[in-house]
């Protein structure tokens, strides 16, 4: 899919966009209140947002948690694949619940993920479970310092 141009993104998406950084309101009926502050039908909103994530303007939607306040984890991991198997191990990977996302990079460390689970045994617990469907080893580089750089886009 080719990425839209800030161009040929409609007016009010960008509104929304920028409407929903850094903010969301935390009541019965959230997009309700966005709706209205946008002057919008909140079907309308709510169409719009699909379709932002359908054609690629948004790859993401949602909140962000510090899971570990909550009791869970979460883990960087990174894995050395063999070009010829690389779209065998990325389905392996992206198919498990707890890998929150996944991509590749020019590196010898080729395959990197996100592992977020309920519980910091659970991190060692899919990192088996990965071992043993892939064959290959995971590497797990956990947090050492957390680090707040807040980054708002104007679309």
């Amino acid at each position: 899919m080719t990425p839209l141009m800030p161009e040929q993104i409609d007016p009010a998406d960008k509104r929304i966009v920028n409407a929903l950084q850094g903010g969301f309101p935390l009541s019965d009926e959230p997009y309700r209140e966005v709706a209205d502050r946008l002057a919008m039908s909140e079907a309308e909103l709510l169409a719009r947002l699909q379709s932002m994530l359908d054609t690629g303007v948004l790859t993401r939607f949602g909140p962000m948690f510090q899971v570990e306040r909550m009791g869970g984890a979460f883990v960087l991991a990174a894995m050395k694949i063999p070009e010829g198997d690389f779209e065998r191990v990325a389905g392996v990977v992206n198919g498990l619940p707890e890998v929150a996302h996944n991509y590749r990079r020019e590196h010898t460390f080729n395959m990197w993920f996100v592992l977020a689970t309920e519980t910091q045994a659970g991190i060692a617990a899919a990192i088996a479970e990965l071992e043993r469907l892939t064959g290959y080893p995971v590497h797990a580089f956990p947090k050492e310092r957390e680090y707040f750089v807040e980054m708002k886009l104007q679309a």
